[in-house]
């Protein structure tokens, strides 16, 4: 890809999304609040750089849940990626594995679970969503373990789907031909334009339980052999009972400013975060993300690795796979140079003090 930086990525993809796509991927809830500051919260944080160091050699890979990456970088689960690319989260799978990155898959994959872990050569790892019918949510973390995944990430801040409004203006659904493809023996692989607004909206509070308690994460932790992260925390309490909960890891998020708007960015939530729990499981952050040198700050805050999801459907988008793999090339070539140039030879040697939150 002729292209330079992860913003012109994706203005590139916004030229090939149709509308309805590029709205949903890109759109937040409300007014775009915590979107914006995501954003904008890595940006304001200053690198204290260190000088004298020999970063002749530097070291970018990292272990994660007792797993070799290449990258502390991972790619965040995005529901539906065939509206970007007709191959969706097999092109995903492939690009991530040419850079040897993880990836986590959407519950809302628009192919099968079992069809992407065949062609992954990465760390993959399953998103899941409880469905009010938990037997059909059991099935899906049966499927995972069975597919070869190596982790579950429980996503824990949809207790109903945020107001995104450009979704319900554009009557968001998936086209005909194109379904949640885990979903179809249990028969909610379709989502249909919703009568005056969004289908997905409609799905998701169809479908979907509201009534995600701590209880659930027991379950869950008790249904699999598999680690179970927890996504959607902001809070150290939470962080704290999350691990309690038997979690092995939580993810800093705010579901990418798609759920409530006002949430606070993530970059902000980390530090307490990891003072509350960062010795005892894994910690990871995604939202507003697009710099190699975002990276480099959230691992100085104490995070053991991040999480991209619309930049890596700008490249999906692009260029297929080969999207994918330039759009971790970009990003880990942005982090090998803020690496040199604040003196840290390795991942493991990212000081704390690197920025002052």
């Amino acid at each position: 890809m002729d292209l330079l930086n992860l913003a012109e990525l994706e203005q590139a993809a916004a030229e090939r999304l149709s509308t309805m796509a590029h709205d949903y991927y890109a759109g937040a809830a409300r007014d775009g609040i915590t979107l914006r500051g995501n954003r904008a919260a890595w940006d304001r944080l200053r690198l204290y750089y260190r000088v004298l160091v020999d970063v002749a050699q530097r070291d970018l890979s990292t272990t994660l849940l007792g797993q070799h990456m290449a990258l502390p970088i991972l790619a965040a689960p995005t529901a539906f990626q065939c509206l970007a690319h007709p191959d969706g989260e097999l092109a995903s799978a492939r690009g991530c594995g040419a850079r040897g990155a993880g990836m986590v898959l959407s519950t809302l994959s628009t192919v099968a679970m079992e069809e992407v872990a065949a062609v992954a050569r990465g760390p993959l790892w399953f998103q899941l969503y409880v469905y009010r019918d938990r037997a059909v949510t059991r099935a899906l973390v049966q499927r995972a373990e069975a597919a070869g995944f190596s982790a579950l990430v429980l996503t824990v801040d949809a207790a109903i789907i945020g107001a995104r409004e450009t979704d319900a203006r554009n009557r968001f659904h998936l086209p005909d031909g194109m379904t949640a493809a885990n979903l179809v023996g249990a028969g909610m692989a379709e989502i249909p334009a919703g009568e005056g607004g969004s289908g997905l909206e409609r799905y998701v509070r169809e479908l979907l339980t509201p009534r995600l308690t701590w209880a659930d994460l027991d379950w869950l932790v008790a249904q699999t052999r598999l680690p179970v992260l927890v996504k959607g925390i902001v809070r150290a309490d939470d962080a704290a009972i999350a691990v309690a909960h038997g979690a092995a890891g939580v993810i800093v998020s705010n579901h990418g400013g798609r759920q409530l708007d006002g949430a606070p960015p993530t970059a902000e939530a980390l530090p307490a975060v990891v003072e509350a729990v960062g010795d005892q499981v894994a910690v990871l952050v995604d939202g507003g993300i697009r710099r190699g040198s975002h990276v480099l700050r959230a691992l100085s805050l104490g995070a053991d690795a991040v999480l991209v999801g619309r930049p890596m459907l700008w490249g999906l988008a692009v260029g297929g796979a080969d999207g994918v793999s330039g759009m971790f090339s970009m990003l880990a070539a942005e982090l090998d140079e803020a690496m040199a140039l604040c003196g840290c030879p390795s991942v493991a040697a990212v000081p704390r003090d690197l920025v002052h939150a």
